[in-house]
């Protein structure tokens, strides 16, 4: 239980203040780019990510590939977002948290229930 506790307070920035130095670091770097963090999951590790993405509205999902898009070129010519914009950006804003929760707890059910998985969990 307190392994357990310990773990809670290194990863909350609210109450670990090396974790507060970390996410601003972190906000500083996606605002650069135009990122949300939920942009950096990677729907061909976690096949629970994929499935998630599936089941988001069409234009959410668009504007995750416009932002990734707009990243990679952006790193590719060595340049930034102009401040104004990144004043805009909100890099902690989940689109994808809820949904890949529900993923995860149906898959979860189905497993306790010994049904057949929606979809083979393989890394390509």
């Amino acid at each position: 239980m307190a392994l357990n506790a310990f773990r809670l307070w290194l990863v909350d920035p609210r109450r670990n203040p090396l974790a507060a130095i970390h996410r601003k670091a972190l906000s500083k770097r996606l605002k650069k780019y135009g990122l949300r963090y939920d942009d950096l999951y990677d729907p061909y590790y976690d096949l629970d990510i994929m499935e998630a993405l599936h089941r988001l509205p069409r234009e959410v999902v668009d504007a995750r590939i416009q932002r990734l898009k707009r990243a990679m070129d952006l790193s590719l010519k060595h340049e930034y977002l102009p401040e104004e914009m990144q004043k805009l950006q909100t890099p902690f804003r989940s689109y994808l948290q809820d949904m890949l929760a529900l993923v995860k707890r149906e898959r979860e059910e189905r497993e306790a229930l010994g049904a057949l998985p929606l979809y083979q969990r393989t890394i390509p």
